[in-house]
């Protein structure tokens, strides 16, 4: 029996890690938080690391120091019925719902949009998202190999191509951070406007699917006992810290500088199309092309993956992981052809709502070994948690869904009541309250035995 991975394993399963997390939507995000950012991108990259970066290190490493199974054996101390609702959740929403859908579209918009006549899109989309999905599904079936698979060819790939770009970036600058001023809430909220655009990335959510893909695979290295495991993830999480920590820091210097050679885009994908174009032509769409579709492929392998392997595992009697993975595919086929806007705009109330919870969770069960995952302590956090995030929810509806007059109301006393609402964190305080509420019940239960 083995108590560590030796430097070269810890390499391969950091880069599994990473590749995993690394998808388009990694991409697109930083790129166009840099350029709105402008001269503040510093703070905004700042506050982006620590929620697309920091939180799904910690999502791994509070699964192996809880040792936890999964998701659903992570959240079990809050209750049997919660840890239900809440892995099925979490998984549908990084899953067929939007994270895999969008693996498609975002390959599509980004990598084949610029050679496709516009009146041919939706035909290119079905095309091409049918093309992918099955490749998506080839690998998937093979869960055994994910590690060769990602770990050591498509990450490798996607490392190189990218890299190009951003060499380019920094040997020839196209312009200054200095000289752009920052937009709209980077003005004045830099920094917690880059907290919150670590969401997007829904990797602190992924993380806690991903868990069970980095432990089950430590495991086929040798490393059997639960507290060796969570070593050795954490210390192959630091392979993935620091390539995620410098990439997202480049492609937000990236958006920052672009403004100097080319135009403002609503979305990062059209920056990175025109930054590419920029250095490279039309040489430049196709490098760009190549990076997208490495990139959402192999998370899209993931995603598919660790649904499968969890709802397989939730529900044994019912769909074996085969089954799962093809109607899980199938599903995210269908969705991913009502194009990226659409799936953008539903998955940000329900990832305002998620976040809060998962967030609470990975702290919980980073401290399990001091709070021996105590029911009340879980359930009093996890419930104040819950009902701050509802508000968090209600404020990212749609605007016409806004203008309701019940959610008007329940905007206003979230406004008033929920210190840093306006930020976006108005569950924090909260999920502290909750906290000690239930610590000082277990610790009250526990004198009373005693």
């Amino acid at each position: 029996m083995k108590e560590k991975l030796s430097f070269h394993q810890n390499l391969l399963i950091g880069s599994l890690l990473f590749g995993l997390f690394f998808g388009a939507g990694n991409l697109i995000f930083p790129v166009k938080m840099g350029q709105d950012a402008g001269s503040n991108s510093l703070w905004a990259t700042i506050g982006f690391l620590i929620t697309g970066v920091g939180l799904p290190i910690f999502g791994i490493m509070a699964s192996a120091l809880s040792e936890s199974e999964s998701l659903f054996d992570m959240a079990k101390p809050v209750h049997v019925k919660y840890s239900i609702f809440f892995t099925c959740a979490l998984y549908l929403t990084i899953g067929p719902l939007f994270a895999i859908p969008r693996t498609a579209t975002v390959a599509f918009e980004v990598g084949m949009n610029p050679f496709i006549p516009k009146e041919q899109l939706k035909i290119g989309l079905l095309i091409f998202s049918l093309i992918f999905f099955l490749l998506t599904l080839y690998f998937s079936l093979r869960p055994g190999r994910i590690l060769d698979w990602v770990g050591k060819y498509l990450t490798p790939i996607f490392l190189v191509l990218l890299s190009i770009l951003l060499i380019a970036t920094y040997v020839k600058p196209m312009g200054q951070v200095s000289q752009y001023p920052p937009q709209e809430n980077y003005m004045t909220q830099a920094l917690f406007t880059g907290l919150l655009d670590g969401y997007n990335t829904m990797d602190a959510l992924a993380s806690l699917a991903f868990a069970i893909i980095i432990i089950s695979n430590i495991r086929k290295l040798g490393v059997t006992k639960s507290h060796f495991i969570a070593i050795e993830a954490c210390k192959s999480g630091l392979v993935s810290v620091i390539g995620m920590g410098l990439i997202y820091a480049s492609l937000a210097y990236m958006g920052a500088t672009s403004l100097g050679s080319v135009n403002r885009a609503d979305n990062g994908g059209a920056i990175l199309s025109l930054v590419s174009e920029h250095y490279f032509g039309v040489i430049g769409k196709a490098l760009l092309a190549g990076i997208v579709g490495v990139a959402c492929l192999k998370t899209a392998i993931g995603l598919i993956t660790s649904c499968a392997e969890m709802f397989s595992a939730m529900f044994p009697n019912s769909i074996s992981y085969r089954n799962y993975a093809i109607l899980f595919t199938v599903f995210s086929f269908i969705i991913a052809n009502f194009g990226l806007t659409n799936i953008i705009q539903l998955s940000v109330p329900v990832l305002m709502f998620l976040y809060p919870l998962a967030i609470t969770l990975i702290l919980l069960s980073l401290l399990a070994p001091l709070i021996h995952k105590q029911s009340d302590v879980y359930k009093w956090t996890t419930g104040f948690t819950g009902v701050a995030a509802f508000f968090d929810l209600c404020k990212a509806l749609p605007e016409p869904l806004q203008n309701n007059a019940v959610i008007k109301s329940i905007m206003n006393f979230a406004h008033g009541f929920l210190p840093g609402f306006d930020y976006g964190f108005g569950w924090i305080l909260p999920a502290f309250i909750g906290f000690f509420i239930g610590f000082m019940v277990w610790k009250t239960k526990k004198a009373a035995v005693m």
